[in-house]
């Protein structure tokens, strides 16, 4: 039993059929089922049982995929921590970005590409829950992500807190008197999506009022929701720098000044992190403190 015969275990456990972990593998179909005849026969224990519908893994095979995801990883972060310590601070961030994104991000990341030059980037952009897994399944190492959302698992570094605003196209709108309460019945269409991230915190300040809100309709792409807003379509509720990082519509806001959305740094916890990774949080440390 060697790392090969490992990852192509892991990939028939997780795809659940020979030919969706073949296509995963980029292999074909008759030398990864002989892979794993021959790991079964080393063993002498069945892994899988056969299904017409696919896969199921025995409880040997569940025990041996725990196993192998360990030291698979291991073997992996080993070879990276190697190749770094050979090569000083040379090496890839991978990380993501809520979609609301974050209108500091530029600027940080020009001045850590001015401190590590050799450095090169995998940026991801999307929800808050889709970067998690992301970072789970070892697609990225850190995101910056928005509140709502369950991080038992994850190492949170708190960046900074901003206020929501209502924004919109038509709807008038007075200062002196409940916000949340004049709310009730405008037509809104929510960034994030139901459930998640800001979409979460938007509802939950109305539920807390016991205020049942107009939600028409959700938005992840906040430079079609922006034009919406500004059509009159629908009015809409967002973080501050949001509007700091699409300007020109012609739109109005109105900051809501008893409620905050709080962007955060996240990473798994008892996970290896490169150097890069590493320095990146060091940066954002010092940067959001100031």
């Amino acid at each position: 039993m060697d790392i090969r015969q490992l990852r192509y275990f892991i990939a028939i456990a997780e795809e659940r059929t020979i030919t969706g972990a073949a296509a995963k593998l980029c292999m074909a179909q008759p030398p990864l089922s002989q892979q794993l005849k021959q790991l079964e026969q080393e063993l002498n224990v069945q892994l899988v049982k056969r299904h017409r519908s696919g896969i199921e893994l025995t409880s040997a095979g569940k025990s041996l995929y725990e196993h192998a995801l360990r030291i698979v990883q291991f073997m992996e972060e080993s070879e990276i921590e190697v190749k770094e310590i050979g090569s000083g601070i040379r090496g890839q961030l991978a990380f993501g970005v809520n979609t609301l994104s974050d209108n500091i991000l530029p600027k940080l990341l020009q001045t850590f590409r001015d401190k590590y030059p050799k450095i090169t980037y995998k940026i991801q952009q999307n929800e808050s829950a889709q970067l998690c897994k992301m970072i789970k399944e070892r697609a990225i190492e850190i995101a910056i992500i928005r509140y709502p959302l369950n991080l038992e698992e994850f190492t949170v570094m708190p960046l900074r807190k901003e206020s929501l605003c209502f924004v919109t196209g038509t709807q008038n709108i007075c200062t002196n008197s409940d916000l949340w309460q004049q709310l009730r019945e405008v037509p809104l269409i929510l960034p994030s999506t139901q459930g998640l991230g800001v979409h979460s915190l938007i509802m939950e300040q109305f539920t807390g009022r016991n205020i049942a809100p107009n939600v028409i309709g959700e938005c992840s792409d906040i430079a079609l929701l922006m034009n919406l807003v500004q059509s009159g379509f629908a009015s809409t509720i967002i973080p501050e720098t949001v509007l700091q990082m699409h300007p020109g519509f012609e739109v109005q806001t109105v900051k809501i000044e008893d409620s905050t959305s709080a962007s955060v740094l996240i990473w798994l916890k008892n996970r290896y992190l490169s150097k890069a990774a590493q320095h990146f949080i060091d940066l954002c440390q010092v940067y959001y403190r100031q």
